[in-house]
Order: structure tokens, then C-alpha cells, then sequence
């Protein structure tokens, strides 16, 4: 196993290194970390508590990953920070451990990218490829599917859940749950439509998109009521994956991110 540890970064002699690991210059690991195969630690880098960093992840100076959350109900309980393989954390990125009132964990999935400032409060559960622009702010027990986007300087409100393929808008203030493809701007969010560019990036066919827009129209039209609407959606379009995605998603919320009226 060969590890790299600069001569002035400050590493328990608990905590557990993969193969390959590079911790730079005036780093500090505590001893409950553990860092998986070729994650790398630039330099400034401090990793405490229980948290586990998947590999080939790579974390900028100034990050402050596992410290105690900030949530005055925690007591000290031994929760965890669990971050997946090959992320990009840059520079002063914070991300909490989870807490006794919100299952003891939070999660960071694959293959993200969390810029400058991105705050990950705790007991967030975070899926895979996502992308958080500059200082944009997670509060606790919030939920991100798949491939989720959101701009820089926004703020999603604490048990906010964020449907896979969803795009947050710049300066966006997410107070409701935002659906799977959905796009959403403001400084109280609202729907704004489908996030049609990121589908069409990642490759869902044509007739899925244009399935999905039709049930968007309906979903979201003015006639009968919401639940009038998603019965006959999931009647005439359920069968559409995407569209089941969003059925299933919009029952289970308490709260639903509307378009704007008029």
C-alpha cells in the first residue's frame, strides 16, 4: 500500500487509508475517518468524525467534511457522513454527519460535483451525479434524486425532496418538493417547466420527452383538482416511465412545487 502524507498534515494513527491515498499540506483526518482507494486531500483539508469517502474522490482546500452538525438538537450520538466514489469537493464545501432524529446518516452518492461554498446539512441523502453550483445550501433532511442540478447561491428548505433529472435555477429559494425532470426558479421557487435540456443530455428518447410534456400539461392545467388530474394521468399516460416517476413521486409529497398562476 502506498500512501502520501505530507509532513505537515496532522492524520490519527486510527484512521483507516486505502491504497494510493495523497493527504497534502496542513491537512487533519481524524480517527474515525476512513478514505477509500486514490482519494485525494489537495491541502487545508479537514475530515472528522465518522465519515467514510469513497474513491477516487478528490477534496480542495478548506473543505470541512464530518464535523458536528449544525443542529442544536444533537447530543453527540455517533451518526455518520457516508460520501460515495469519485466526487469533486471544492474549496469550502461543508457536509454535516446525520443526527438520532433523522436515521443517524447522511449520504452523498457517485460521481458529484459540489463547488465553491456548498453546504450539506445533516441527514441530506444526495444521489448520484449530482451537481451543486457555488454556495448553493442544503438545510437538514433534505432528499436529491439522480443527476439533480441547482445554481449557485440557491437554499432548499429543510425535508425538501428533489425528484431525479430535476434543475434548481440560480438564486432559487426550494421550499417545496420539486418533481422528477422538473425545472424550478425564483426566490420562492416555482415550477417553470421540465428540465428538457438535461434530458435530452442524458439521452431519453423523444417519445418519453414528448409523453412526459403531455402529462406535464395536464398535470398542471386549471381544470378539476390536482388529484382529479393525477387520476386521469395515471389512467391515460402511467404507463409512460417517466410519467410513472412522477405520479409516484407527487403521491408520496406533502408538499408539491407549483407553476406560477396565470
Amino acid at each position: 500500500m502506498s500512501v502520501s502524507i505530507h509532513p505537515t498534515a496532522v492524520v490519527d494513527p486510527a484512521a483507516r487509508l486505502g491504497e494510493d491515498v495523497s493527504i497534502g499540506p496542513f491537512c487533519v483526518v481524524g480517527p474515525d475517518v476512513q478514505l477509500g482507494d486514490r482519494v485525494r486531500l489537495t491541502s487545508h483539508v479537514v475530515v472528522e468524525g465518522r465519515t467514510r469517502i469513497g474513491e477516487d474522490s478528490v477534496i480542495y482546500p478548506f473543505a470541512s467534511i464530518g464535523h458536528r452538525p449544525q443542529d442544536l438538537k444533537f447530543k453527540g450520538e455517533p451518526s455518520e457522513l457516508i460520501i460515495g466514489r469519485n466526487n469533486q469537493i471544492r474549496e469550502h464545501v461543508t457536509m454535516s454527519p446525520g443526527t438520532e432524529g433523522g436515521g443517524m446518516v447522511t449520504r452523498v452518492g457517485d460521481n458529484g460535483l459540489f463547488m465553491v461554498g456548498v453546504h450539506i446539512a445533516h441527514d441530506c441523502v444526495v444521489g448520484d451525479h449530482a451537481v451543486l453550483a457555488n454556495n448553493a445550501t442544503l438545510a437538514g433532511h433534505v432528499h436529491l434524486g439522480d443527476f439533480v442540478t441547482i445554481g449557485g447561491l440557491s437554499a432548499v428548505r429543510q425535508f425538501v425532496r428533489i425528484g431525479s433529472h430535476a434543475m434548481i435555477g440560480g438564486m432559487s429559494g426550494v421550499e417545496k418538493d420539486v418533481i422528477p425532470y422538473g425545472l424550478v426558479m425564483g426566490d420562492r421557487a416555482r415550477l417553470a417547466g421540465l428540465n428538457l435540456v438535461g434530458l435530452e443530455r442524458r439521452g431519453f428518447q423523444k417519445d418519453e420527452i414528448h409523453a412526459l410534456r403531455a402529462a406535464y400539461r395536464l398535470l398542471f392545467g386549471n381544470e378539476g383538482t390536482f388529484a382529479e388530474r393525477m387520476e386521469e394521468v395515471g389512467r391515460d399516460m402511467g404507463q409512460q416511465t417517466l410519467v410513472a416517476d412522477v405520479l409516484t413521486f407527487a403521491r408520496a409529497s406533502r408538499s408539491l412545487c407549483q407553476p406560477r398562476e396565470g
